[in-house]
């Protein structure tokens, strides 16, 4: 059978709070003769109006700024993107920011870009040898067309094809009309006949 605990030490007592039976007088307070107490000034309704409308007429220039710097980046930013010639080499072997994958596709700035209106045989996974060094003849060809003067690639556009494709220009000459007249590529008409006889 079980006896009820018992504790050794009688529950503490609580007591009423000190402050509230003794509370602190005002005499008891002491004063530093030497500082002077200092007065809360409340402002003006009229002072907080002004400082009120000094805040919003700021905020509001600020966003105004920020507005018109955002309007004439995007206005004046050009779609368009120039590199500087003279510094497009083969990607297989000089890989760099510009640089010739093959006749028809290149990077420029780093981006890889396909050009528009043209067909060029392919380095690799050439179907034959005879691809193949037409394909090296192409990128050899199109390099030396981009180190010619300065290359403009235009924006990013669908061909009739669903190919996303770019127009690029030397010195204001269409580069792929250009590959085109030169022999080494062919207009893109989407069929892929292959370049082995």
């Amino acid at each position: 059978m079980s006896k009820p605990w018992k504790p050794g030490r009688l529950p503490v007592e609580l007591r009423g709070s000190r402050i509230r039976r003794e509370p602190v007088r005002p005499s008891r307070i002491r004063r530093d003769p030497v500082r002077r107490e200092k007065q809360i000034v409340a402002a003006s309704e009229e002072r907080e109006i002004w400082a009120g409308i000094a805040g919003v007429t700021l905020i509001a220039v600020a966003l105004a700024v920020a507005i018109l710097g955002v309007s004439a980046a995007t206005i004046f930013h050009n779609d368009r993107a120039e590199t500087d010639s003279g510094h497009f080499g083969q990607c297989v072997t000089d890989y760099g920011p510009n640089c010739v994958i093959d006749g028809e596709t290149i990077h420029v700035d780093g981006a890889k870009i396909l050009i528009a209106g043209i067909d060029a045989p392919a380095i690799e996974g050439a179907r034959c040898s005879q691809e193949r060094d037409n394909g090296i003849d192409a990128a050899v060809q199109l390099a030396d067309l981009l180190n010619s003067g300065e290359v403009t690639a235009g924006p990013a556009f669908r061909d009739e094809f669903g190919r996303e494709v770019h127009k690029i220009e030397v010195k204001g000459q269409d580069v792929g009309e250009a590959m085109i007249a030169a022999g080494v590529v062919r207009r893109y008409d989407g069929l892929n006949p292959g370049w082995c006889n």
